[in-house]
């Protein structure tokens, strides 16, 4: 019985049409059973034997029936008339009723968790309007709601399982506007139950989880999120009974917090669980006014949003003043993500209509969006002072921050704030104490994102005032003077002060270099780091540091940044030397740190963060500088400079390092390589070909097995990669092949002649990548014919004999009376092609 049942359910879980789901989600996907298979889906004695069974077989078997059920139920809709569905669909209704009459074997938890996506699926693939004309739909309905509030109030059994009911009152509720049946829905007499017991059940719940050092559902934010965001749907329906709930319930905790919060001595566990209740129900608020987004509102659901809204205002106020003494974390969470709501409500073109700034004025003073703005970005400016080490508290709140100052009208409102001026003039330790050296490398992360956000509202009307723009950078220079003193003027290894001091400064530059966009903005910016001397600080951390990680990787992210053509900053004024003069900076920190970094011995289980990250980094500098068209490579040999030599010099024996297999395990080092290699194919393929013999041939290795990987983003890239090395190659073949003058005006050099010889040493290698193209358009699902046509024509004009000979082997490997229609199609591929390497002839 046992594996008849896994054998059933394998076969309705399979994927007729190719469209290959993943198969660790549970999408609610329809079900494309074949048309044969109609007869089994009609007969209603089919649905009846899964109920049957799950009724008559022991735990540990049944729930493999509702497996069954779960699946029958999501069968494509085209396979029924419209009254076979509705006959279908009143059996299934009619199975899960009886089920909930007796609730039998729902104590067990995987039937129990098969049961609610039974449920879920009933809407996911039903129209409430069909699922109203049921005849036994009001007793089911009511049936489901009890026991979906038995359900949240039994919140310690299979918590997972919660996600699907609320799925299935969601997707209800959200049909509601669409229902065209005379018929009641009911919704908006059992909805109200789900929402209370939801409340209800996660109030309830807090005495035990703090009583007993339960494991906290809080500490899941991403489950909490989830069902937050299912019950900004349900929450809508009947809206008043919902906020007239939340408001009894906020009012007693509130007041029960301030008068405890009043009392010296009062029991640390009474304040715990108190603000852990009212955690949820900012949670929950914050659900509820995010929820009119989807909805049209009334002037009295705005009255109803302000009065929530004012509440969790009132509470921020209450918290605040404890934060020098006591503040709770999860609350604070709670608080930046109702936060978030109300910034997502008030810049929506609803709030600007809205008449809740009325009531906001009324019993809080906030009478217009501004006063809010300017309301929010203190509570920003308090936890920035006061959670300096809670790195979660402070990552949330630059994540706020960092929203608010995201869009254009957005910042130009913010921009007026006597708090956003605060910030811009005291972004230093003493007010933030998070950007102190001392700082965790945790806390460290946070401040590139604050100085994204700073450097988006002072760019705002920057212009060209260098005057404002540096004395915003003030603080940062007394650091860079700092360590000018310690790393460049004293002998001995400098202490963990001036480690912190390059790592956040390395942070809070790249942070500020983000949003700078504009050419003059991102100038200013250059020309104070380079005419004051402050990059060699950078360079020489590294020198110091190369084996520490922590180190390194802020460093080398801030160069790919400033290499960064963003926009086209760096490019357009042709007199400006700044493109050179910053790769020639750049290709200074990877040589060194290349130089370093090949000479440090690693563990293996260490090998990525202490080794392979730096290097993937650097890939992205050449990458970005190189491909970011504003460096003129060919100054470096007119000039005798030999930058651009060294440093494709240290990329060889870089990759010469890393191992092939340990390329294509790390997705992020194996895209940074791949890319940088793109750029150097396209626009300086020369430096490519003039790469010693070892390197190319380690290129085209990897190429090989990058044709061979099943990522197709990798193999379109290593496509596009091989086309243009290989029409090099063909194009020096063709001038190799003319007379002398020609091969002087085309600069045919002693360097070309030697690449053209490694070529033809390895030329299996290029063969074997010939052979690999062909089996995947003969035998693969080749998705990227286009990419891989390319390639394969300059391969086959390369290499004609070879690709004969295998054009034989594959024509002779087929049956005697396949081999005519397989020879014919050979020759249709190459009618009319010519032998060159042009974009026209690619395409034919």
């Amino acid at each position: 019985m046992s594996h008849l049942l896994r054998l059933t359910k394998n076969c309705l879980s399979f994927d007729f049409i190719g469209s290959s789901t993943d198969d660790s989600a549970d999408d609610m996907n329809n079900v494309q059973i074949p048309t044969a298979w109609r007869p089994a889906f009609l007969d209603p004695n089919t649905l009846n034997l899964f109920f049957d069974l799950y009724h008559l077989l022991p735990n540990g078997l049944s729930s493999y029936s509702i497996s069954c059920l779960v699946q029958m139920t999501s069968v494509r809709r085209s396979l029924f008339s419209n009254s076979e569905r509705t006959k279908f669909l009143t059996n299934l209704v009619e199975g899960v009723r009886n089920i909930l009459t007796n609730l039998h074997g729902l104590n067990d938890p995987e039937n129990y968790h098969e049961f609610c996506r039974l449920l879920a699926r009933l809407k996911s693939n039903y129209q409430l309007g069909e699922l109203i004309a049921v005849s036994c739909y009001p007793e089911a309905i009511e049936l489901i709601a009890k026991f979906t509030v038995q359900s949240l109030h039994l919140w310690l059994f299979a918590p997972n399982s919660v996600h699907y009911l609320l799925t299935l009152w969601q997707r209800m509720v959200a049909s509601v506007p669409y229902v065209k049946s005379p018929d009641p829905h009911l919704l908006g007499t059992y909805t109200p139950e789900v929402v209370k017991a939801y409340i209800e059940s996660r109030i309830d719940a807090v005495p035990l989880i703090v009583r007993d050092n339960l494991e906290d559902p809080l500490d899941d934010l991403c489950m909490v999120q989830q069902q937050l965001d299912q019950l900004s749907v349900i929450e809508r329906c009947e809206y008043n009974k919902t906020c007239r709930l939340l408001v009894q319930h906020f009012d007693v905790k509130a007041r029960e917090y301030e008068n405890l919060a009043q009392i010296p001595n009062s029991n640390p566990n009474d304040v715990t669980v108190l603000e852990l209740q009212l955690t949820w129900l900012v949670y929950i608020i914050g659900s509820a006014i995010v929820g009119r987004l989807t909805v049209t509102t009334s002037d009295e659901q705005d009255t109803m949003d302000a009065d929530l809204v004012i509440r969790v205002l009132q509470l921020i106020s209450l918290t605040d003043t404890r934060l020098p003494q006591a503040g709770c974390e999860k609350l604070e969470l709670a608080i930046l993500s109702f936060l978030d709501q109300v910034r997502k409500m008030h810049s929506s073109e609803q709030a600007q209509k809205a008449n809740i700034y009325k009531r906001l004025n009324e019993v809080f003073g906030l009478s217009d969006e501004q006063m809010l703005l300017s309301f929010i970005n203190r509570k920003i400016i308090t936890n920035l002072k006061f959670w300096g080490r809670s790195e979660p508290i402070i990552s949330k709140t630059l994540m706020l921050l960092s929203d608010l100052s995201l869009h254009f009208n957005s910042v130009r409102k913010l921009a007026r704030l006597d708090e956003i001026q605060f910030m811009l003039a005291h972004h230093t330790s003493e007010h933030f104490p998070f950007l102190g050296t001392n700082s965790s490398l945790s806390e460290m992360k946070c401040r590139t994102m604050f100085y994204t956000s700073l450097g988006r509202l002072l760019m705002f009307d920057l212009g060209e005032d260098e005057e404002r723009f540096y004395n915003f950078l003030k603080p940062l220079t007394n650091q860079f003077e700092f360590l000018g003193t310690v790393l460049m003027e004293t002998s001995g290894f400098p202490n963990d002060e001036a480690k912190n001091a390059v790592i956040g400064l390395a942070r809070d530059l790249r942070g500020l270099a983000l949003p700078l966009n504009a050419r003059i903005q991102y100038t200013m910016l250059f020309e104070w780091l380079y005419y004051s001397e402050y990059l060699p600080i950078f360079l020489r951390a590294v020198e110091l540091w190369a084996h520490d990680p922590a180190v390194t990787t802020p460093v080398l992210k801030l160069f790919a940044e400033l290499v960064h053509c963003r926009t086209q900053r760096l490019s357009g004024n042709v007199s400006s030397p700044i493109g050179i003069l910053l790769f020639r900076e750049a290709s200074k920190l990877i040589c060194i740190y290349g130089n370093c970094i090949l000479q440090l011995e690693v563990p293996y289980d260490r090998l990525y963060p202490m080794k392979l990250k730096g290097i993937s980094i650097c890939f992205l500098i050449l990458k970005n500088s190189l491909g970011g068209n504003y460096v003129n490579c060919g100054i470096f040999k007119l000039y005798g400079d030999n930058t651009l030599d060294n440093v494709l010099n240290i990329f060889a024996k870089l990759i010469l390092s890393i191992k092939q297999n340990d390329l294509l395990e790390y997705p992020k080092l194996s895209t940074s390589y791949y890319n940088f290699l793109n750029c150097l194919s396209q626009e300086h393929v020369t430096y490519l070909a003039s790469l010693e013999p070892s390197a190319f041939v380690y290129i085209l290795k990897t190429l090989t097995k990058g044709i061979e990987a099943s990522d197709s983003a990798t193999y379109i890239i290593c496509c596009t990669i091989l086309d243009s090395i290989v029409s090099y190659i063909f194009k020096q073949l063709q001038i190799k092949a003319t007379t002398f003058p020609i091969k002087k005006v085309y600069n045919f050099t002693h360097e070309t002649i030697k690449f053209l010889k490694v070529v033809e040493v390895n030329s299996e290698l290029l063969q074997s990548m010939l052979s690999s193209l062909l089996n995947n358009v003969l035998t693969e699902d080749c998705r990227n014919q286009w990419s891989m046509s390319r390639p394969l024509l300059v391969l086959i004009l390369l290499y004609e004999d070879y690709y004969s000979s295998l054009k034989n082997k594959i024509i002779n490997g087929q049956p005697v009376e396949k081999q005519p229609a397989m020879v014919q199609w050979f020759d249709d591929l190459m009618r009319g092609i010519e032998r060159n390497v042009t974009s026209k002839n690619k395409e034919k």
